[in-house]
This record gives structure tokens, C-alpha cells and sequence, in this order.
């Protein structure tokens, strides 16, 4: 049976609403480890993005994708490796412009990598996540039934 408009502005919202919750922590970790803790920007970034990782997961599998059969022994490892490929698309949208096109400056830099590149990151990261982390019956990661 196919989900109504409803259900699909719902399924929408959670995994926005979770995405901007992780999106928050990674930014706050990251702050918090760079400054006061004094990490260097790599690890940092790196332990803040698995911070960000786990509260994302933890939205979808609590909240948006509640009712839903998990994939697999490893769902979280499957969700890190769906939001690591989330992550190289962003990366890829920033070496291009920055290495490729030679908008080398600051503002280049973060509308490449956090706004160009989130649209691809985001894509990837949803189907990912109802596709192939988390599912119904009747719906394996299609609207259509």
C-alpha cells in the first residue's frame, strides 16, 4: 500500500528534524574540542562527526523510522557508512570548486562544501537511510509501495 502525502511529509520532517539536531551537535563538539579542548581541526572534526552520527541515528531509529524493521546485525555501522558517503560527496564539491575551479577563498570554500554540497550529501543520506538501514513492510526505500 502506498503512503499518502501525509505520511511522506512526515517521514520528511523526522529525518530533517533529526538531521539538523545531529547537524547541531557536530557543530557544537567540533567548536567545543577545537577551542577549550585544543584538538587540531582533523580530529576534532572527526570525533564531532561521529558525535553527530550517533544523535542522527538515534532520531531516525527512535523517532522517524520507529516503526520500522532494521536492516542487518550492524544498523548503526550501516547508517555511519551511508552518512561517510554523505560526507565524501561534500568533500568532492569542495576539492572541485576549491582544486578544480580555483574559487580558493574562504566563502567559496563553505558554499561548496556546506551548502552545494549538503543538496548531494542529503539526497544520498535519506535514501541511505529508509533504503538501505532501515524499512517497512511493502516499502524497501520507494514511495511507491
Amino acid at each position: 500500500m502506498r503512503p499518502g502525502p501525509a505520511a511522506r511529509r512526515r517521514e520528511l520532517l523526522g529525518f530533517a528534524t533529526a538531521g539538523l539536531l545531529a547537524y547541531a551537535v557536530d557543530l557544537a563538539v567540533f567548536t567545543c574540542l577545537r577551542g577549550p579542548a585544543g584538538l587540531d581541526p582533523l580530529t576534532a572534526k572527526a570525533l564531532s562527526f561521529v558525535a553527530g552520527c550517533t544523535v542522527a541515528y538515534a532520531g531516525n531509529a527512535h523517532g522517524t523510522y520507529r516503526g520500522c524493521r532494521v536492516r542487518g546485525p550492524r544498523p548503526y555501522a550501516l547508517f555511519f557508512a551511508v552518512n561517510l558517503a554523505g560526507a565524501a560527496l561534500q568533500l568532492l564539491c569542495l576539492a572541485v570548486s576549491h582544486y578544480g575551479l580555483g574559487l580558493t577563498s574562504q566563502r567559496a570554500d563553505t558554499v561548496s562544501g556546506a551548502v552545494v554540497g549538503m543538496v548531494p550529501a542529503t539526497v544520498v543520506r535519506f535514501w541511505g537511510t529508509r533504503t538501505l538501514v532501515f524499512r517497512d513492510a511493502g516499502r524497501v526505500g520507494s514511495w511507491t509501495g
